[in-house]
């Protein structure tokens, strides 16, 4: 089927989303999270698939974790289908209605994108999230999935299609792009005809290419270099777990931390701790030369270190004098994704939640908690870093727009 097709079989479907209760769409949700794990074998033999291509292709080890499924990722991908479920409907919310002086009521109600495109990478559980998420909404979604994962995206579409059909709905409301060529990828950049909205997740290659060559309007998802600052008054206990979570928990993920502050006042104390902590999981820590003198073991840094999302076991490490110099670091630094201090001073931590400029700003918690699922969104279509129309993890609210709606009685403009 070419993009055309599935373009106009796109926005066919459209509307009986728009019009669907929300019954009936949670209906649908119920379903595709059981058929999630009915079909949990199928879709892990298929998965299977992609990672022995992966492995053959030398696909960095944080890569291959984002493309794996297990049976937990699976059902986490099903809970969080079974959780929107339990969210509320934004579709059709009157967010407003006054009476002008002429009589006019005029107000603003909540609708629908319409058809909402995703281009993404190694990531299969984007496909269920992204359908959830744009379903709930009354939104088609249009998937473009990269060809390390093509087979886990075609088994777990297959399944968002057998609960669509057993429910009445067209299948048209999700599509996945079988063909990765880097020339489709183009071609459907520009299908404006039939694509309302186009949202990159992967790469900073691939979001830089989305957003310098599509012609239909981008929501622009981030990549995550993401910085924990451990201030001279924080709990240094605290501070190691912390940071060997949003570490090493999972390294192929955007909300991990890649880059750490230390203020000078703590390094001494902090680092033989966080060092074997570290250690366990065999992570490189670049230091300036600070940090490098304060414990052995440590490679010097250098300036592009400080802005590198690495995907690996790899940390960056700086120290400062005072709570401005991080600021203005991170600030530096960072690309308006996750940051977070671990401090025990209100004032530090209140100066650092006005003052960075990021889309999700932590005290004393793991930037690993930027995350639909985690905030209570059921999952997310994606972390927006941009300002515009959306910010932070995307979930139902981001995928609507509004129109307004007026109310006459014969009024005609004088």
């Amino acid at each position: 089927m070419d993009l055309n097709e599935i373009g106009r079989l796109a926005k066919a479907a459209q509307p009986a989303l728009q019009k669907a209760d929300t019954d009936a769409k949670n209906q649908v949700l119920h379903r595709a999270a059981e058929l999630l794990m009915e079909q949990c074998d199928f879709l892990l033999k298929e998965n299977e698939k992609d990672m022995e291509n992966g492995r053959t292709n030398g696909m960095p080890e944080g890569l291959l974790d984002r493309l794996l499924l297990t049976e937990q990722r699976v059902k986490q991908m099903a809970e969080g289908l079974s959780q929107l479920e339990l969210l509320e409907d934004p579709v059709g919310e009157v967010l407003s209605m006054k009476k002008r002086p002429n009589g006019l009521l005029i107000g603003q109600k909540r609708v629908p994108l319409g058809v909402v495109g995703i281009i993404y990478e190694a990531r299969p559980n984007v496909t269920a999230d992204a359908f959830g998420l744009c379903f709930k909404t009354g939104n088609a979604v249009i998937l473009k999935g990269g060809k390390d994962a093509i087979h886990s995206n075609k088994a777990i579409v297959k399944v968002l299609r057998m609960a669509l059909a057993e429910k009445g709905f067209p299948e048209a409301a999700v599509t996945l792009i079988e063909d990765t060529s880097r020339e489709t990828t183009t071609a459907f950049m520009k299908l404006r005809e039939y694509v309302d909205v186009l949202i990159p997740r992967g790469s900073a290659g691939l979001i830089r290419a989305v957003v310098e060559n599509s012609t239909i309007p981008v929501i622009e998802t981030g990549t995550g270099n993401c910085h924990i600052y451990v201030d001279e008054t924080a709990d240094l206990d605290m501070a190691v777990d912390i940071i060997f979570n949003a570490k090493t928990q999972r390294i192929g993920v955007c909300n991990a931390c890649e880059s750490l502050v230390i203020h000078e006042k703590v390094l001494d104390a902090l680092m033989p701790k966080l060092k074997a902590r570290l250690d366990e999981k065999q992570v490189e820590i670049r230091g300036d030369e600070k940090v490098c003198a304060s414990i052995e073991g440590i490679v010097p840094a250098k300036e592009a270190d400080y802005g590198t999302e690495y995907l690996a076991y790899i940390l960056s490490a700086k120290t400062v004098s005072s709570l401005d110099e991080a600021i203005t670091h991170i600030n530096r630094y960072n690309t308006g994704h996750s940051e977070a201090i671990i401090t025990n001073d209100y004032s530090h931590a209140q100066r650092f939640l006005e003052e960075i400029d990021a889309a999700a700003v932590y005290v004393n918690a793991s930037t690993r908690f930027t995350d639909g699922f985690e905030f209570g969104f059921g999952a997310e279509i994606g972390i927006s870093t941009q300002k515009l129309h959306a910010r932070g993890p995307m979930g139902l609210l981001a995928l609507t727009t509004t129109k307004y709606i007026i109310y006459g009685n014969g009024q005609i403009r004088k």
